[in-house]
């Protein structure tokens, strides 16, 4: 019994611990402002492929 409950214990620390260090991250990136979205002029545009089939490639051969 004296060791489940130590095991208990600390599980609950841990899980506190965990939960402090969580919100201190959450508070930290919320402190960086507002995000925006990159601009477009930086994005790479890459160029749209389309292929078209011949429409005798959809028929049996026979």
């Amino acid at each position: 019994m004296n060791r489940s409950k130590f095991v208990a214990i600390m599980a609950g620390a841990i899980s506190i611990i965990l939960a402090i260090a969580y919100l201190v991250l959450v508070e930290l990136l919320d402190f960086r402002g507002e995000m925006l979205p990159a601009p477009q002029s930086q994005v790479p545009q890459t160029p749209v492929v389309v292929a078209q089939m011949p429409n005798n490639w959809s028929r049996s051969a026979g």
